[in-house]
């Protein structure tokens, strides 16, 4: 904790790019005279308030990076991403439960691509000081939009087997996670206020994560199968600023897009009977990342590096599903663990100043889906998907704005059959936050009266979002047919 202390009350000293770090536990300047609003802002705001949190306004693209992808393809994703028990076809089945591929005849190529559009608005709050460093009963506020515009989800799926033989195979191409945040600079917002003001101005990033699954089914005795899926991952991020990184007296850098190989495996047990029940079980192991490699570079021109080791959770899996008539029904159960995956389960300061980690909890996704097949070669889905809040309170901070964080999804999507063999399909998705993630500023200077993290009296940051999209899919079944 000196150590910390220490570090930024020196870049305080010489550079005044954070004041509030310098104040004293009772809010009085600690060797330092805090300036006065004046301006646009009608108030000086803290400089080292501002930029704190512009600095962590990046963390929104960590955590929708650890986030689990509701679905997989135009079918899957109109079924609310229930896909463990009721495999409706091949994408939903690579991605949730190998074992289910055993469900689908001869060879099978599906092809899907959407475009995905989020709008989050990011908020903060600071607490305004006079000149002798004494709080004024007033605050400044503001909201930012993004503007980042829409963002390609692609998936690329092949299903075959031999005649007459328990094998079934699979390999799949899922873009299974990825965001982008672009917060224009704004000056009527304390954390994107221009640097001269205090604030960091634009804030922006990239982040994607691509899969690549290689799968074997193997069906043991009537209706029951089960699979194995080696997995491949290859992962790109990119941030400015970059709290990961140490602050110098220029604060925090920008990165390059950085790039890591990860490697998994997903393990799957399906069984339908004759009477339109089915069941499934899958466990994906936690996809294991080489360590992210930054180059940095700060506001001054210098230059560092640092690494970041990110991985994606693993993830359990159940799911029930139920055909009777024209009906098909699908409801799964997913638990995410978080708590024991690097980039995640870590949280608060380390001893230079840059971020040990996120602190985000397990969760529970809860998915559900339903097809209509009434209406002549037009099959009509609704879906459902819910998923709790990974955030507690208070860690907000480090994670603002959570652009992962939606708790309710709703989809609507139909086919048109055009034969035997070809489908066309589609599907709209429209989700929300339903509110704001939110918390106190945090500040390492503050731990000793408000532990564990520093929460500044006063101050806020939140963030809430929505988002939409439009995918489309084409399937293409071959004539071979197993028996």
């Amino acid at each position: 904790m000196t150590s910390i202390i220490r570090t930024l009350h020196d870049i305080d000293h010489k550079f005044r790019i954070f004041p509030m770090l310098i104040l004293c536990n009772n809010l009085t300047p600690c060797g330092s005279t805090l300036p006065i609003a004046t301006g646009v802002l009608k108030h000086t705001i803290m400089k080292k308030t501002i930029q704190f949190l512009a600095l962590f306004a990046t963390l929104a693209m960590f955590s929708q990076a650890g986030h689990i992808m509701q679905g997989v393809g135009a079918i899957n994703m109109s079924m609310g991403g229930a896909a463990t028990g009721q495999p409706l076809d091949i994408s939903g089945a690579l991605l949730w439960n190998p074992a289910a591929i055993s469900h689908f005849d001869g060879t099978v190529l599906k092809a899907d691509v959407g475009l995905f559009f989020s709008s989050p608005e990011l908020r903060s709050t600071v607490p305004v000081f006079n000149s002798e460093g004494q709080p004024t009963g007033e605050f400044f506020s503001g909201i930012t939009e993004d503007d980042r515009g829409l963002s390609p989800m692609p998936a690329l799926a092949l299903v075959w087997g031999k005649n007459g033989s328990p094998h079934t195979f699979g390999v799949s191409a899922f873009g299974i996670s990825g965001f982008g945040v672009t917060f224009p600079e704004n000056n009527l917002n304390p954390i994107n206020a221009s640097q001269s003001m205090g604030g960091f101005g634009r804030i922006e990033s990239d982040y994607g994560v691509f899969q690549f699954g290689v799968t074997w089914s193997y069906q043991i005795a009537e209706g029951l199968s089960i699979a194995i899926q080696p997995n491949f991952n290859w992962a790109m991020l990119e941030l400015m600023p970059n709290p990961t990184a140490n602050p110098t007296l220029a604060g925090y850098p920008s990165t390059n897009k950085a790039s890591a190989i990860g490697f998994g495996a997903q393990a799957g047990l399906f069984y339908e009977s004759n009477e339109g029940f089915s069941f499934g079980l899958s466990y994906k192991s936690q996809q294991n990342f080489q360590e992210f490699e930054f180059e940095n570079t700060y506001l001054d021109g210098q230059t560092s590096s640092n690494t970041l080791d990110l991985d994606y959770p693993a993830i359990y899996s159940a799911g029930i599903g139920y055909s009777i008539g024209d009906f098909d029904i699908a409801f799964d159960f997913r638990y995410v663990d978080y708590e024991n995956t690097n980039g995640f389960s870590e949280s608060g300061w380390t001893d230079t100043g840059s971020v040990a980690g996120f602190g985000w909890k397990n969760i529970q996704i809860l998915s559900t889906g339903l097809q209509f097949r009434g209406i002549d070669k037009l099959p009509l889905r609704i879906g459902y998907t819910y998923s709790s809040n990974p955030i507690d309170e208070s860690v907000a901070f480090f994670n603002v704005p959570a652009t992962a964080i939606i708790e309710n999804a709703f989809q609507f999507g139909m086919s048109y059959k055009v034969s035997e063999q070809l489908q066309f399909d589609g599907v709209f998705h429209y989700a929300t936050s339903n509110g704001d993630t939110s918390g106190p500023l945090l500040n390492p200077m503050f731990i000793q009266n408000y532990p564990p993290y520093g929460a500044i009296p006063g101050s806020s940051v939140s963030y809430e979002m929505t988002t939409s999209m439009v995918m489309l899919g084409a399937s293409y079944s071959f004539n071979t047919v197993k028996e």
